[in-house]
């Protein structure tokens, strides 16, 4: 099957031969084509290049793009899709004046989650959250990571990974796995932190690597819930078991997450809503991606990542939804791309760079995702008809996506 796309406006994230990320200046620049053509083989990006040099094509179907953008899908590298019901008292709790902490400490947040998604079914589970899988992809995101972490038993944790299996087996998106056991303490183990720890070590990792179930290994690093010691733990035993780290640091409180996060080589930190000198400083000349989570801090209206200091640094930085339950129930990049450039001050070009090459670089996917480069996933979004790519963070409410192809079929 060949499609060949014709008279693009503009092609953006071209790049003729694949790199890993951006980082610092560099992530003001992105590479485009004007009055372009796209050739898709089978799911693969076959050809590219100007209208002008368009060559004698035998497609099976032609798209006339005429006034539109065409980029790369969106690569959402920190999401929780699959969950159990929902949270909307706790948002009404917020409204009158209850703080995420206290609603946590109370029992809720992640521990209310836990209790929904354990009496819940697995087939309740997977229905759930394959309507906001599809909503997402309609949405323009063509590879996601999804985390466990709603569990926190034995069963509840496989549960959800199946869940997320059966997701990837049964969708074309790329999907990747993250355990997140280390999301909460059980109330059962509140003050016994280091048998929870133990479980996760003993019984759900060697579980999860039987059946292969997860790619990454997670924890919730923070005052009130992990500490800096028990995260080496938990990323030591995840590596043991061929899982690499990639883990939640710096959402209220800079307490020593992302140097550990950078010791045992972290593909990725995430959130750093808070970040010190010495935190920027920790991640300089590393593999180690930064993600910052911008509609989090909208929900929760807590700092938004310092995005001008970081890139201004040197760092690489990327972006992501944090899709979940109780703090950031939206699954939508192109409002996580706009809120990084209104509150973050990030350019455009940034924050395209940030949500495509260098979020596929922090799913371990950026040999095959997140640029326009030949042998690429034909994973991509043509846009509306619209004046500019800067539109896209510009008109921030409005759905300029026209179509979504994921491995080079039109999603519906």
């Amino acid at each position: 099957m060949t499609t060949l796309i014709i008279n693009i406006k503009e092609l953006l994230q071209v790049r003729k031969t694949s790199i890993a990320k951006v980082s610092g200046a560099e992530m003001a620049i992105l590479p485009t084509l004007k009055n372009a053509y796209l050739v898709i083989k089978d799911n693969l990006i076959a050809d590219f290049g100007t209208m002008d040099n368009l060559p004698e094509t035998d497609a099976d179907k032609t798209i006339d793009a005429t006034g539109k953008m065409v980029l790369p899908s969106w690569c959402d590298s920190h999401t929780h899709i699959v969950y159990a019901g929902n949270r909307e008292q706790e948002f009404v709790d917020r409204i009158n004046g209850m703080t995420y902490e206290e609603i946590a400490n109370r029992g809720g947040g992640i521990l209310n989650s836990a209790k929904k998604l354990n009496e819940s079914s697995e087939e309740e589970i997977y229905n759930q959250s394959k309507a906001r899988l599809e909503e997402v992809m309609r949405l323009g995101t063509g590879a996601v990571e999804i985390k466990s972490g709603y569990g926190l038993t034995v069963d509840g944790e496989l549960k959800m990974l199946r869940v997320i299996q059966r997701l990837a087996q049964n969708y074309p998106i790329t999907i990747k796995a993250t355990f997140l056991g280390a999301h909460a303490f059980p109330l059962e183990f509140a003050t016994n932190h280091k048998g929870y720890i133990d479980l996760i070590i003993n019984e759900m990792l060697p579980e999860i690597a039987k059946y292969k179930l997860a790619n990454f290994i997670d924890a919730f690093c923070e005052t009130g819930y992990f500490t800096v010691d028990e995260t080496q733990q938990i990323m030591e035993a995840g590596i043991k078991f061929g899982l690499k780290p990639k883990i939640h640091v710096n959402q209220f409180n800079s307490i020593g997450g992302i140097q550990a996060g950078v010791k045992y080589n972290a593909l990725s930190v995430d959130h750093l809503e808070v970040m010190t000198t010495e935190d920027i400083e920790a991640l300089k000349n590393t593999e180690t991606m930064p993600v910052a989570l911008p509609s989090c801090s909208y929900f929760l209206s807590i700092p938004y990542t310092p995005a001008r200091e970081m890139i201004t640094a040197g760092l690489p930085l990327a972006l992501a939804t944090d899709y979940n339950p109780g703090s950031t129930p939206s699954g939508n990049m192109n409002f996580v791309v706009a809120t990084a450039c209104i509150k973050m001050k990030m350019t455009p070009e940034e924050a395209i760079n940030a949500a495509t090459i260098n979020g596929a670089y922090a799913i371990g996917i950026s040999e095959t995702h997140g640029s326009i480069t030949i042998g690429k996933k034909a994973n991509l979004i043509l846009t509306k008809p619209i004046p500019s790519y800067y539109q896209l963070p510009y008109a921030f409410g409005s759905n300029l996506i026209d179509t979504v192809l994921i491995e080079g079929e039109i999603f519906a």
